[in-house]
């Protein structure tokens, strides 16, 4: 394990930034999100959830797919080449981390997604415990540990000082290459960290949503929660205004765009979402045209069909953005409550 100190560490950031592009938590115009890192930007490590989560390094909300010149009756088509630079995320918390592992399933499987195989290839992870969870955070419930989070180095910030632990071959070359920077941590730094670590956990143990329950919330009990009569109630208040799905660290939606300019045209990707009514409309119509369906898709998707399809494993990691940012309250939370199994002593 190593460490060095908080105030010291724009010598890291420097230092990767040399050879990587170095994404970390930067607050501008009062919003806290992973961008990538500059000189003189405002790094908090300490902010427990950023607005959108470190999914863009991957998965960026515009992808160029391909670009079409047109001169008379020739067409001249254009490749934009797969991204080969070396990317660090620094300071990403639990559920962030565990969301990487999602997005792989939709995009690198069956048939890859080139473009973020490529970003996702050439990333190293430094992930960051989380300190202070807060009211909104249910990650305990995925199986996901906050205290100690998935990444090729693990970091946790104790007083004035953050400590680092690599954990796969990237993790150690990363630490490696900053070893004129850290220091080794002893006996007493390495009891420091456990006692953090029992700390979180003590925390975690205690927020409200840490103990629901998902019994029934898989492919055996598919159509008794798709038929379920309350899903009218849950969705009668949807706006309908996309804001779950752009906050969310495993969301995948997109669309694929062709826009004219006077200098050809550009094809790219971007965001989507299925909360809206043009989500995957068609010549024949919209295969689910009421805001219900849209928002019993959503929540079917994530509770329900990706597990049904992954092994068990839920496309949500209990961040708790969407229970902060839903204008109506019509989170993932509600949804487990109201179409969940109560346990003995609820």
């Amino acid at each position: 394990m190593k460490k060095i100190a908080v105030t010291e560490l724009n010598s890291v950031f420097r230092a990767i930034a040399e050879n990587a592009d170095l994404f970390l938590p930067v607050k501008k115009s009062g919003q806290t999100d992973f961008c990538k890192w500059e000189e003189g930007d405002k790094v908090d490590l300490h902010k427990l959830k950023t607005t959108k989560s470190a999914k863009n390094a991957f998965f960026p909300q515009i992808q160029d797919l391909v670009k079409f010149q047109v001169s008379g009756k020739e067409i001249t088509v254009e490749d934009p080449a797969l991204p080969d630079k070396k990317q660090v995320i620094f300071g990403v918390k639990a559920c962030d981390a565990a969301s990487f592992d999602i997005l792989d399933m939709a995009f690198t499987e069956d048939f890859p997604d080139t473009f973020y195989s490529a970003r996702r290839e050439n990333t190293t992870i430094v992930s960051l415990a989380c300190n202070k969870p807060d009211e909104a955070c249910f990650c305990k419930v995925y199986g996901i540990d906050a205290s100690e989070p998935k990444g090729d180095v693990v970091s946790w910030i104790v007083g004035d000082t953050l400590y680092l632990q690599p954990i796969t071959d990237k993790g150690n070359a990363l630490v490696e290459s900053l070893s004129d920077l850290l220091s080794d941590a002893d006996e007493k730094d390495v009891s420091a960290v456990e006692e953090k670590k029992a700390e979180i956990k003590e925390i975690i143990d205690r927020l409200p949503y840490s103990h629901l329950n998902l019994k029934g919330f898989d492919g055996e009990h598919l159509m008794e929660k798709f038929n379920s009569e309350k899903w009218g109630e849950l969705a009668s208040a949807c706006l309908g205004c996309g804001t779950c799905t752009f906050v969310c660290p495993t969301c995948q939606c997109y669309d694929i765009k062709d826009f004219k300019t006077n200098k050809g045209v550009r094809r790219f990707k971007c965001w989507d979402s299925c909360m809206y009514s043009d989500f995957t409309l068609t010549a024949g119509g919209q295969p689910r045209p009421t805001q219900m369906q849209r928002y019993r898709q959503r929540f079917m998707h994530k509770l329900v069909y990706f597990p049904s399809n992954h092994g068990g494993v839920y496309s949500c990691v209990g961040c708790g953005r969407c229970v902060q940012k839903c204008p109506q309250m019509l989170n993932i939370v509600k949804v487990i409550k109201v179409l969940g199994e109560k346990k003995d002593n609820e």
